[in-house]
This record gives C-alpha cells, structure tokens and sequence, in this order.
C-alpha cells in the first residue's frame, strides 16, 4: 500500500485501451497515481506487483472475468484487503449482488460520470483509512 507522501495508487482494469486511458488520465488530473491492465489475469499480476489502494474492475472481461478475478484477489491475503470497485455496463440488482458476492466493495454502471467516480473512490479510500475525504 501507498505511503504516506504519496497520492493514492488505483489499478484500472477494463479490456477497452480507450475506456481505461480515459478513466486513468482523468484520475490522474486529479491527483490519483494510475496503473491500467486490459485483463482479469493482468489485474492479478499487477495487483500482486504494485498492491494498489483501490482496484477499478470491469466485470466483463474476456478470459478471466472481473468477477472471478476479484474473488483470486480476494483469497489472496497478499491483496484481500484491497478494495474492488466493479465497474459495470448492466445496470442491474442481480449484477450489483453478483459483485457485491464476489468481493466487491461498490458497483458503478457505465457511464461513469468522472466526478461521480472519483466521489466513490475517495470515499471508499476514507472509509478503509487510506485518504481524507
């Protein structure tokens, strides 16, 4: 996890460059340090290098789903306590309980409006101690 000189680390997960290069340059602009993956099985290498404060997990994932990689993250002791935010096209109660079953911490549904995300992220990271809100 980060240190206390520097800004929160957030891995962005999803198998579309432009949505992923988006979303981290956006968070970046607002003072998160970003890392970006297009993979369920690159989400859990690079979680395990660089254990991030908050994980961004696009749910629909070719190969390795987000659903499946976010319960390998959550064996792992190594990278448990990370929180998840699913990140999600269908906008539904099954999806939402699907994540939240998985590990996830919280389901947004694309389009995320960048204010609306980086709101959820803060408030995640304040709530596991990680940043003032």
């Amino acid at each position: 996890m980060r240190s206390e000189t520097s800004q929160p680390l957030v891995l962005v997960v999803d198998d579309y460059e432009d949505a992923r290069t988006i979303c981290a340059e956006y968070l970046q602009f607002r003072g998160f340090r970003c890392a970006t993956v297009g993979d369920g099985r690159e989400a859990l290498a690079k979680a395990l290098e660089l254990l991030p404060d908050v994980i961004l997990m696009d749910l629909a994932l070719p190969g390795l789903d987000g659903w499946e990689a976010t319960r390998e993250l959550k064996r792992d002791e190594r990278t448990r306590d990370i929180p998840v935010i699913a990140i999600t096209a269908f906008d539904s109660k099954e999806i939402f309980l699907r994540a939240l079953e998985a590990g996830c911490i919280a389901v947004l549904a694309k389009p995320i409006a960048p204010r609306i995300l980086e709101e959820e992220i803060r408030r995640i990271l304040h709530q596991v101690g990680e940043v003032e809100p």
